[in-house]
């Protein structure tokens, strides 16, 4: 196969705006497509899916649009599991599985999530970006996709990460704060900085990348509104990533019950817990996790396939109590927009929040330390509008 050049970003895509890829059904083809047609990039999720169930979702995602989109991958994890605190997580969530009438999963799946299988279909039938959740690729991977002609970004939560995925060939790295919902996706969990605060927000860790790195960014953690985008964007980002403002719209795949409790008063706040799945995420605070979140053992992708079987009866049953509510930390202002019409009130915002940050002659304020233009974010050094970014749950 001939190497093709990948696309810039500001080929990829028209706004600065990408769909997070959400494991778990929300970024479905119908809702990537939706954004892609808007004018942003439109993400798939592979995390949890087949490979043969990926390839049918780029199929179908090609029937919607002609226009650039990304699939999502989840990184293999080494099996660090205890086996006895499995054993002991087990025995405590017996009474969630006859509650819902269920049995618990099992926990010997690989934890690989058929990586390799998914990089030979996007290999032979390449897309135009790939993003990595959870790790960082070698860099023959990098440069394979390169090749290709795919556009690639690696998840980092810190300065360090970001600098490995330079270092390894990466086009853009996606830069998640603590805000973000849904999986925190750190290169390597550590139990040791659980509940320690150590997680840095997203305007700080902007900041701090875009010094360390000279790749382009895209910023993601409790984006909902287009003056946060603006924000980011002035910061340094080249692109926004959101997934709780998207996962409410009616193409997102998530569950009624799940989309509701956005906005429900009666999920308040999230925290970051390792009861749904073994690895720390951020969710609305449920019944679920305050009563085991406690317990749950570092054990990724283990507990996932543990409590999976419960997870799904009880979004069967339409009790909230017992679903993993992946949310970032802005849920509350979620709107129930389709997701074309979500885009266009997003770019508006956007538009009207670059204008505020302008001198009356027209100039970017210095106070911005952006240099930001009205009609567009800066260019990147790779051609994007201002950089880049695109984890495998909400943001």
């Amino acid at each position: 196969m001939p190497s093709v050049s990948p696309l810039s970003l500001s080929e990829l895509t028209e706004h600065p705006i990408v769909q997070a890829p959400m494991a778990g059904g929300p970024s479905c083809p119908e809702l990537a497509g939706s954004v892609s047609e808007s004018g942003g990039l439109g993400f798939l999720a592979a995390g949890y899916k087949t490979p043969e169930a990926m390839y049918e979702e780029i199929k179908q995602l090609r029937g919607q649009t002609q226009r650039p989109f990304g699939v999502n991958l989840f990184m293999p994890q080494p099996d660090l599991a205890d086996r006895g605190a499995l054993e002991r997580y087990r025995a405590q969530l017996a009474g969630e599985a006859t509650w819902f009438e269920t049995e618990l999963g099992e926990t010997d799946h690989a934890a690989d999530d058929a990586y390799d299988a998914k990089l030979a279909i996007l290999f032979d039938d390449p897309v135009p970006v790939v993003s990595f959740t959870f790790g960082c690729p070698t860099r023959q991977v990098l440069e394979r996709f390169a090749r290709r002609g795919t556009y690639t970004i690696v998840t980092v939560t810190s300065p360090g990460e970001a600098q490995t995925a330079e270092f390894n060939g990466a086009h853009a790295v996606c830069v998640q704060g603590v805000e973000a919902g849904g999986h925190q996706g750190t290169h390597r969990d550590d139990p040791q900085a659980d509940g320690t605060g150590s997680g840095l927000g997203l305007l700080c860790l902007v900041t701090q990348v875009k010094e360390a790195v000279r790749i382009p960014l895209v910023a993601t953690g409790g984006l909902m509104r287009g003056r946060q985008i603006a924000a980011v964007l002035a910061a340094g980002a080249s692109a926004a990533q959101l997934g709780t403002a998207f996962l409410v719209c009616p193409e997102s795949g998530a569950d009624l019950a799940h989309k509701q409790a956005m906005t429900n008063s009666v999920f308040a706040r999230t925290e970051f817990t390792r009861a749904f799945s073994g690895r720390p995420g951020r969710a609305l605070v449920n019944r679920f996790l305050r009563e085991h979140g406690p317990y749950a053992p570092a054990a990724y992708p283990q507990v996932h396939h543990l409590t999976a079987p419960v997870r799904k009866a009880a979004a069967k049953a339409k009790d909230p109590q017992g679903m993993a509510l992946w949310a970032g930390q802005g849920h509350r202002l979620a709107r129930d927009l389709p997701a074309a019409q979500l885009m266009d009130v997003l770019v508006t915002e956007l538009a009207v929040a670059r204008e505020r940050l302008l001198k009356p002659d027209g100039t970017q304020s210095a106070a911005v330390g952006g240099g930001v233009p009205a009609g567009g974010a800066a260019a990147d050094r790779t051609g994007g509008p201002g950089g880049t970014g695109a984890a495998g749950s909400p943001a």
